[in-house]
């Protein structure tokens, strides 16, 4: 299999940390020892691919943002990653006159305009710091790969292209196209990453078709230069996918709103929902001491844990998109596991008589079989303390989504919410759901009802809606983002059906009789056990036919999408098998969408389907942007 995007991605960023060379693998060679300079975006870009220590194994020394207060190092090499903005450009031009550094390796996430490049020669003739300025790179690397197949277009000032900025009523000709513009650079760069010239597939009338438009242009520009093609030549690496294109399917955020705000039951997706997720990392409060304050005193401070869920922890991998019960009952299992290894430990320990004696050194333990076993033991000594530091992690982590879970009955969300969308029976009317003061937030409430109105099939009368508004407001929720969803449900053009939804459903399971009993980390008492049996939302169900389609080198295509063949090598979207898809929602997307099209890619042996988004949010943040458009 070829290499992923968040492989290239490093690879990319590793090259350029080595001066714009390829790194010499498997050599004792000394790192030439330097200084990174990052804005905000290129520390986004770097943080979820490189780990600190790495960037100390290739010389990073001191890795600092380029506006804060940097004090001179004049005997040290400079490595900028910045975007080429004009507050960069001023900053960079007065690092040259102040001296800052021995050298400057000027990388620019995106592409830099012939006038600043101007500005910081001009600089640099002032500053008589030409020949420190050693080389200027056009990188392409403004995207976020977040996993092997999911990436995002930015994290920093993403509400300048979030659904709100996209489809705000009041907004101008010159507003959408720079939108469009931002949109399009980012993912001009990732399929300059990619090495791929993508075959492009959009509905129409919507952003979709849009980006579909100019990113169609802007590659076509770019193919037609054959001498500076970002797409040919040197440029083309090996094994990349210049012979298999991939496809790429547009979609519009506008055809499935109810997905975004449906409560999960998922562990990645429930961490992105209910705790502070982005860029891989996990924030947690947890108080300082166990003990209870005095009475009158002060409460405990709480300090912020923060917990990087990487591609190196293998529990993460295998359970980031498992149903939480299941989590649940492997964490007890890896702790089971990780005990009986510990009690090992301590019983040739107590077999050798160091038991209760204070730790001398080894040359004084005698030379034996117990002391082979015990070498044995010590050796696996980093793979157990590494193995506790996980489970410690996961144990924190789950433990604090299920406190939500149990607070907000985040179960009974779930399970409604999964009935409504496949139009089965309802135990409870949504009226008492939305009435009970002990089920969720006023949040939880809305996006019940949201959905409740997004999937039905007819709206509810102006009694009924007027029930519901009165119940709502009584528990304190804001009906801005309904007034929003009546405006959109009335005037969109793909509305849902029932069949849109009708593929979704759960089931009880008793996942839980290892993990319910006095021993175990989770006290799962009154969480239903619910797995998921099938899950598939609209934007997937919309999504999958095409997918099957094209990857599959079927006969009719959809007509609803249109194609968009930038190529100029003329090749036939039916011509050839695709091994690989992209699938990107303009307006934001979420972690439910991406699980599943990882659940359809494992269905599909041999293809690779990857899941990006121009921004990714949780339900409380769509939420809000829904409301924003609803307030009058």
């Amino acid at each position: 299999m070829a290499a992923s995007v968040r492989e290239k991605q490093a690879a990319a960023l590793k090259r350029m940390l080595n001066f714009n060379t390829s790194p010499l693998k498997n050599t004792a060679a000394e790192p030439v020892w330097k200084v990174l300079i990052y804005d905000r975006f290129g520390q986004d870009i770097i943080s979820p691919l490189l780990a600190v220590k790495e960037l100390r194994d290739m010389g990073i020394t001191l890795h600092l943002l380029l506006h804060s207060d940097r004090d001179p190092i004049p005997d040290v090499p400079a490595i900028y990653f910045v975007m080429p903005t004009e507050e960069n450009i001023d900053r960079i031009c007065q690092d040259l006159r102040n001296q800052l550094y021995e050298s400057y390796y000027l990388n620019f996430i995106s592409a830099i305009s012939r006038s600043k490049l101007e500005d910081i020669a001009s600089a640099a003739l002032s500053a008589n710091a030409v020949t420190q300025v050693t080389k200027v790179f056009d990188q392409y690397l403004n995207f976020i790969t977040l996993e092997d197949d999911m990436f995002i277009l930015c994290n920093q000032n993403k509400e300048l292209i979030s659904y709100h900025a996209i489809n705000k009523p009041d907004i101008m000709d010159t507003e959408m196209e720079a939108i469009m513009d931002t949109i399009v650079d980012s993912l001009f760069c990732f399929f300059v990453t990619l090495g791929a010239v993508p075959i492009i597939r959009c509905p129409r009338g919507n952003a979709a078709e849009m980006v579909a438009v100019k990113l169609d242009k802007k590659l076509r520009e770019n193919l037609r230069d054959a001498r500076n093609s970002l797409f040919t030549g040197d440029n083309m690496g090996a094994g990349q996918f210049s012979f298999q294109r991939p496809l790429f399917v547009l979609a519009d955020r506008n055809l499935d709103l109810a997905t975004p705000l449906h409560h999960t039951w998922t562990y990645q997706a429930l961490i992105h929902d209910v705790l502070d997720f982005h860029l891989n990392r996990v924030s947690m409060d947890e108080s300082v001491g166990s003990e209870a304050s005095p009475s009158g005193a002060r409460p405990k401070k709480k300090n912020k844990k923060s917990y990087d869920l990487t591609a190196a922890d293998k529990f993460w991998q295998k359970h980031k998109g498992s149903p939480f019960p299941e989590v649940a009952e492997s964490v007890q299992e890896e702790l089971d596991t990780y005990r009986a290894q510990e009690d090992e430990v301590k019983r040739l320990k107590s077999i050798m008589g160091l038991e209760g004696e204070d730790e001398g050194p080894i040359s004084s333990i005698s030379m034996s079989d117990n002391t082979a076993k015990l070498t044995s033991a010590v050796s696996s000594l980093p793979e157990l303390l590494e193995k506790k530091r996980l489970i410690d992690l996961h144990t924190n982590v789950a433990t604090a989504v299920l406190d939500h879970i149990k607070s907000r009955k985040l179960d009974v969300y779930f399970e409604y919410e999964e009935k409504l969308m496949s139009k089965s029976t309802l135990e409870k009317s949504l009226l008492d759901i939305i009435s009970d003061p002990d089920a969720g937030t006023p949040e939880d409430k809305m996006r019940l009802f949201l959905i409740f109105y997004i999937t039905a099939l007819q709206p509810p009368s102006e009694t009924d809606l007027d029930q519901y508004k009165k119940a709502l407001l009584e528990t304190g929720c804001d009906l801005s983002s309904l007034n929003y969803i009546k405006q959109w449900k009335a005037f969109t053009k793909i509305a849902a059906t029932p069949s849109n939804y009708g593929n979704s459903g759960v089931k009880p399971m008793g996942l839980f009789s290892r993990v319910m009993n006095s021993g175990s980390q989770f006290v799962m008492e009154g969480v239903k056990h619910l797995v998921l049996k099938h899950n598939c939302c609209v934007l997937s169900w919309c999504l999958v036919p095409i997918l099957d389609s094209l990857c599959d080198g079927g006969g009719t295509l959809i007509c609803v999408y249109n194609v968009h063949e930038p190529s100029s090598l003329n090749l036939s979207v039916r011509s050839r098998l695709l091994f690989q898809a992209i699938v990107f929602v303009v307006g934001g997307g979420n972690y439910i969408e991406y699980q599943n099209l990882v659940d359809y890619t494992k269905a599909k042996p041999g293809k690779r389907v990857l899941y990006g988004c121009s921004e990714l949010f949780n339900a409380g943040q769509f939420i809000k942007q829904l409301s924003s458009l609803g307030q009058k």
